[in-house]
């Protein structure tokens, strides 16, 4: 057996600078265009969806940008915001991991990072359409939860929507992955 099959991806989910800005705003493309199967998105003239929110996870403090990155390469993003309900809520907006590290437990780990980065109560919403994204986020929440979560089901803008709601406590006996030690 190859000895470099033992070893574990190193996984890093880092804050988005401004000067990386540009590198978010190709990576939304990609999600964008992935989306389409479940949205009617339109692409711009210019070839391109764009995301008219972007600049504000550079402007609105309630709004942080962060790049995943598996063995310092590129590999996603996630975007969360903050809002008030009964007390701060974090919200993953958006979240994308790149084809090729998907299945591996890249988006699970990196989910993980950001829900022990910022204990409290958090939402995850996914549209009942795509299937593949709840699957992911139901057993990602799951393993990080055990099953200490809440799914709920609304309907918002004419779509259908679930919404996993639960908290991330800032101590040491959070469940996190099975499995996973540190």
């Amino acid at each position: 057996m190859n000895q470099s099959e033992n070893v574990r991806p190193e996984i890093e989910v880092i804050r988005a600078s401004l000067e990386q800005k540009p590198i978010l705003a190709n990576l939304l493309e990609l999600y964008s265009h992935d989306f389409c199967e479940f949205i009617d998105l339109e692409i711009g003239p210019n070839g391109r969806f764009g995301f008219r929110e972007l600049d504000l996870y550079w402007t609105d403090p309630d709004r942080l940008p962060f790049l995943v990155y598996v063995d310092t390469r590129l590999a996603g993003f996630a975007l969360i915001k903050t809002f008030q309900r009964d007390g701060t809520v974090w919200d993953m907006t958006e979240f994308f991991i790149l084809r090729g590290y998907r299945g591996q437990g890249t988006g699970t780990e990196a989910a993980r990072q950001m829900w022990t980065r910022f204990p409290g109560n958090w939402e995850v919403r996914v549209m009942a359409t795509n299937e593949p994204a709840y699957r992911f986020w139901y057993r990602a929440i799951e393993s990080f939860t055990g099953d200490d979560f809440l799914e709920t089901r609304y309907h918002q803008a004419g779509k259908n929507w679930r919404r996993f709601s639960f908290e991330s406590r800032a101590d040491l006996d959070q469940p996190g992955p099975r499995g996973a030690t540190g």
